[in-house]
């Protein structure tokens, strides 16, 4: 038996070559990207003029009915109290209190204890006195604390 021997070849590696012209392809595309989108940019942005307001005209309209209601279901509307908790006796006095007819805002200030039939109550009332705007007043927790 006769050993061979293998042959290898002892020559000089080939360093690996990096080809620059797909990396050219990609940063030529980016760049064409770039301009394109800074171009349209401009098209897009819109102008605007904010409408401006008198704040203290705005203050007496609409009429704001303010309707307080106790923690223990009592009811006043514009600090005046009321003698009965029914939802007409609340409805006719909203009706009364709504000097701008059906454009007032009724604000519901409830106390955070309330029962929920009394803002409830104060919502029907609204709705038979054709009052449809109505908003609830909050505390926000910074002046709660105090």
């Amino acid at each position: 038996m006769t050993r061979g021997r293998m042959q290898f070849r002892h020559g000089a590696r080939d360093e690996p070559e990096i080809n620059l012209i797909p990396f050219i392809d990609v940063l030529l595309v980016v760049l064409i990207f770039l301009m394109l989108s800074t171009t349209y940019s401009k098209f897009t942005e819109m102008q605007l003029r904010l409408p401006t307001a008198d704040v203290d005209s705005q203050r007496d309209y609409p009429k704001e009915v303010i309707v307080a209601v106790s923690a223990d279901g009592r009811y006043s509307i514009n600090k005046t109290p009321l003698p009965d908790r029914n939802v007409s006796t609340v409805a006719a006095a909203l009706g009364a209190a709504a000097t701008g007819g059906k454009d007032s805002v009724v604000i519901i200030s409830a106390d955070a204890s309330s029962p929920h039939q009394s803002v409830i109550t104060v919502m029907e009332a609204a709705r038979r006195a054709g009052l449809v705007q109505i908003t609830f007043a909050a505390q926000s927790t910074a002046q709660a604390g105090h």
